[in-house]
């Protein structure tokens, strides 16, 4: 018997987002452009940012295109929704960053333990 993931909402949520990811045929840059203009557009909160950091950097999604892409939806969307978005964004982007910072830490103690044995 395997044992239950700890987070299995957002498990599911992330598996569903890659296979929608995988089965659209959009480029890749376009795919994530509708996609942030789509979470802007409905006030989505930071985490559902965060399953989007991944594809976005894979497709070489910069921060000058985030940044455009508000400012051209800004008027159909509204500024309140604009400065939310920019909010949960830089949330999204502080959690990747302590991720990547605990995974680094935990990869670099595993390593200095195997040297010790």
């Amino acid at each position: 018997m395997t044992a239950a993931p700890d987070t299995p909402v957002l498990d599911t949520l992330t598996a569903m987002t890659l296979d929608s990811v995988e089965r659209c045929h959009m480029e890749p840059r376009s795919l994530i452009l509708a996609r942030i203009a789509a979470l802007v557009a409905m006030d989505a909160p930071a985490i559902s940012y965060l399953a989007h950091i991944d594809p976005a950097i894979k497709a070489d999604f910069t921060v000058e295109q985030l940044q455009d892409l508000l400012v051209a939806i800004a008027p159909v969307v509204g500024t309140a929704r604009v400065m939310s978005a920019a909010g949960h964004i830089a949330q999204a982007f502080g959690v990747a960053i302590a991720l990547a910072e605990t995974e680094a830490e935990a990869i670099a103690q595993a390593e200095a333990e195997s040297r010790k044995s």
